[in-house]
């Protein structure tokens, strides 16, 4: 006898059906399971077997054969174990066939018949709804995250017996609800009110969280980069309804949601350590998964201590950030990963961390100064929207007892400023001002004839780049767009260019 039923796979950001198909047949007794299974597919015949005999069900004496088809799509995960189970109840006539019709299957057995929970279950209760599956069977874990699908009806046993009683029509499961608690919703980012002094920098921070723009942060040690850096999520805009599909998506593939939390509506913060490798950053893997890059997807990559990232890690970002994908190619196939993030840099002048300073002298020598600077190249320099010192914090502002301002309060105006993006963007591609197209560039960032003289004089007199021009140009229309003007005013443009000088006081000064 031949049973099927119907599971999932994941291929990069989207799933897709896989039909399990059961045959028993009288010889040897053998499991075998065919169809492109990885090590952890093949693996499932044990789990199956000892779940199915702990939970008091039959196991066949036959030779049973398994297809997971399409038989040419490698599979892999443990999320077939539930499917294969489900089969053979079907293949024994322990679970009526009937019983399974229009529904899908994810999940891992333990030993004992106990369902543990999977990644990726987000994209997979999207590919069932779209192909017109009308029940999704996902372990008790990932049941507010398969939920959070509409018009689909998902079901989360927590064993294989719960399972047998809900298809066999002895005592029906509840269905799941995606009020489960979202993921980082209990996070708690500190304030901004608590960093004395800083100024320039945090309005260069609330600049470039209106417009998602990357930010370089430089300056000596204890100076506050990384607090301020830490604090950016807490100003970060509310998240669109489609960016919160699209993060948890990426998130779920990663297996990086909680158990029982349903979305992530929080803006990622991604922070990793410097000894992080290329494939760490951009993803990888025999069927690739996502880097940290995916990871802070709609939110934020902090590179501390930016020059100690190794130089491949580094170049890596170059192409990404300008196209907002991250592309991995393997001899399975290519995969494409959304990263359309804001990068966060942090770095010291100099290895002492002295150079420049007002008071301290610095003991590096001018050589290596210039090796230090050198780690951090032109063209990923010039990626960075914002160049902001950030200098030692003097006596006066750190004894103040003048309340400083508020991450709510700064959070405000960015998001009144992202909504006049999304009033401007909407029916594009387009989500932010950093993701302004070259095509509407002109059209977009309107600029008054004495903004156009200064933005002339500056791109002559600092030799910026096409690439540096269109950043200013980016920036400028978000501090207008702060400043609640259509136009570019010359203010406007005169602090966005202001914002591309220390690349000319740092890597300029090392080259003359």
């Amino acid at each position: 006898m031949v049973a099927k039923v119907h599971s999932m796979g994941l291929w990069g950001m989207d799933a897709f059906t896989v039909k399990v198909e059961a045959d028993l047949s009288i010889g040897i007794p053998a499991f075998d399971i065919v169809g492109l299974p990885d090590a952890s597919v093949k693996e499932s015949r044990d789990r199956v077997r000892s779940a199915m005999k702990n939970s008091g069900f039959s196991f066949p004496v036959n030779k049973i054969t398994i297809n997971l088809a399409p038989a040419d799509q490698r599979k892999e995960g443990s999320l077939y174990d539930l499917p294969l189970f489900t089969a053979l109840m079907c293949a024994t006539g322990q679970i009526a066939a009937e019983a399974v019709d229009g529904c899908a299957l994810v999940g891992e057995l333990s030993l004992s018949g106990e369902l543990r929970p999977i990644r990726g279950v987000l994209p997979m209760a999207i590919h069932a709804r779209e192909r017109g599956f009308h029940t999704l069977f996902v372990p008790a874990e990932n049941g507010a995250e398969g939920a959070a699908v509409d018009g689909l009806t998902v079901y989360a046993p927590k064993t294989v017996e719960e399972l047998f009683l809900h298809l066999s029509g002895q005592k029906h499961l509840p269905p799941c609800s995606p009020s489960g608690q979202d993921c980082q919703s209990q996070t708690f980012w500190p304030d901004f009110s608590e960093v004395r002094g800083q100024e320039e920098a945090k309005r260069a921070l609330e600049i470039a969280a209106a417009g998602g723009h990357n930010i370089l942060l430089i300056g000596p040690p204890g100076s506050g980069k990384s607090m301020l850096a830490k604090r950016l999520p807490s100003i970060l805009p509310d998240m669109a309804f489609e960016e919160v599909i699209e993060t948890t998506k990426i998130h779920s593939i990663a297996g990086a949601i909680p158990n029982g939390s349903a979305l992530v509506r929080h803006r990622p913060f991604r922070s990793p350590h410097h000894t992080v490798s290329p494939a760490g950053l951009s993803g990888g893997g025999t069927l690739p998964r996502p880097g940290e890059l995916s990871l802070a997807h709609n939110g934020v990559l902090f590179l501390d201590e930016l020059p100690f990232f190794s130089r491949a890690a580094l170049e890596v970002l170059r192409q990404p950030l300008e196209d907002g994908r991250v592309t991995i190619s393997r001899v399975n196939g290519t995969v494409s990963y959304p990263c359309s993030v804001m990068l966060v840099a942090a770095m010291n002048p100099c290895p002492c961390g002295y150079f420049g300073h007002p008071t301290r002298a610095c003991t590096c020598t001018a050589a290596s100064v210039s090796r230090y600077l050198s780690r951090v190249s032109g063209p990923l320099l010039d990626r960075l929207d914002l160049h902001i010192e950030v200098p030692p914090v003097e006596f006066d502002a750190l004894a103040s007892t003048k309340p400083a301002e508020s991450s709510a309060a700064i959070q405000e105006r960015v998001n009144r400023a992202r909504t006049l993006q999304n009033q401007r963007y909407t029916g594009s591609n387009i989500s932010c001002n950093a993701r302004i197209t070259p095509d509407r560039l002109q059209k977009i960032c309107v600029l008054s004839d004495n903004a156009r003289l200064l933005l002339k004089k500056a791109f002559e007199t600092m030799g910026l780049s096409a690439r540096a021009y269109d950043r200013v140009l980016k920036v400028a229309r978000t501090i207008a767009d702060l400043d609640g003007s259509e136009i570019i005013q010359p203010y406007h443009a005169a602090e966005a260019v202001q914002y591309r000088s220390l690349d000319r006081k740092y890597w300029m000064a090392e080259l003359n």
